[in-house]
């Protein structure tokens, strides 16, 4: 016991002294790719496996640092230092499929290869014999994540950029991982899975893998488009299923990431509710956008015009600022 306390409490120090000097420092952090102004990607079509449905155009040209065969690494500062990170590699390879899509840049074409390669090698079976891309290294979140330890968001984004891969080379093995990654979400997070069913019966895709859940928006979504990708390229009536139960789940539950002033990023079972980041914040209503030209359901679009109106007001941005800073100093 003694030893777990002092492991989380050098957790709690080292978060601090990585965040502050992310936030505050000069130099790169992991920042510097993560905070994109989210956008909606205009030339994506609903029902076709085309452009990535957002840009990521500031991701596609992230500069660095890349180890020594051109794949983008994060400098997360502090004990952590410089990492691959998944899902920063899958949204790097599906900028620059973007561009070379629009403008035929064969240096695009190689950078969406070169990722779309690295999540082939390096898809892992798990402790249940699921394939997953792992994170090797500790994260501080509610609960400590221990290396090695994996995402249903990764997940998500590494089948959409597998999927495309195999589309755009004809190469049968991209579309084989994919099937293999796609398990995790026939799976609950209880079994090696990234599943989770609340007591409603809504089935979740989690972001990280704590007891209990707590259901990060931004990363469900994300998520759920790769479920999309997959069902578009292989018909499988079990992904139609899945996509169609969690866009039900999405719709039910929006309305408990509401909180009058802005949008929630999570449901942790704390006392205090854990908004968004205004960058979060932001990140929600284009994926809200895009998730209504996906499905047709207009509910997406009417939570979506209310956060933005959220946006907009200099007050409700102030309040959330202030139950942000309360809730990570409380909590986490």
């Amino acid at each position: 016991m003694p030893n777990q306390v002092f492991r989380r409490r050098r957790s709690f120090l080292d978060y601090y002294r990585r965040i502050f000097s992310a936030y505050l420092g000069r130099a790169q952090s992991q920042l510097t790719f993560w905070h994109e102004v989210p956008e909606v990607n205009p030339r994506f079509t609903p029902n076709s496996l085309g452009e990535y449905y957002m840009t990521f155009s500031s991701k596609a040209d992230y500069p660095g640092p890349f180890d020594a065969a051109g794949i983008p690494m994060l400098n997360y500062r502090g004990r952590i230092g410089k990492q691959y990170n998944p899902i920063a590699i899958a949204q790097y390879g599906l900028g620059n499929y973007n561009i070379y899509t629009h403008t035929g840049d064969p240096s695009r074409r190689k950078k969406f290869l070169l990722a779309a390669d690295w999540l082939l090698s390096m898809l892992t079976p798990n402790s249940s014999g699921l394939a997953v891309w792992m994170h090797n290294f500790d994260w501080e979140y509610r609960d400590l994540l221990c290396a090695p330890w994996y995402s249903g968001l990764a997940q998500g984004q590494g089948i959409s950029v597998l999927v495309r891969a195999h589309q755009f080379t004809g190469n049968p093995t991209y579309l084989n991982a994919a099937r293999k990654a796609f398990e995790c979400f026939t799976t609950e997070t209880t079994q090696g899975g990234v599943i989770s069913h609340d007591k409603r019966g809504n089935i979740w895709f989690e972001e990280y893998i704590v007891f209990p859940p707590t259901h990060i928006l931004n990363g469900f979504i994300w998520a759920l488009w790769g479920v999309y990708d997959y069902f578009l390229v292989t018909r499988s009536n079990e992904a139609e299923k899945i996509f169609n139960a969690a866009v039900r789940t999405l719709s039910n539950s929006l309305g408990d990431y509401d909180v009058g002033f802005w949008s929630l990023y999570e449901q942790p079972g704390t006392k205090l509710s854990m908004v968004a980041s205004p960058f979060y914040h932001s990140l929600h209503i284009v994926q809200l956008r895009i998730t209504e030209r996906l499905t047709g359901e207009r509910t997406f679009g009417m939570f979506a015009d209310r956060w933005q109106s959220y946006e907009q007001n200099r007050v409700k941005r102030m309040r959330a600022l202030i139950h942000k800073a309360v809730f990570k100093l409380l909590y986490y």
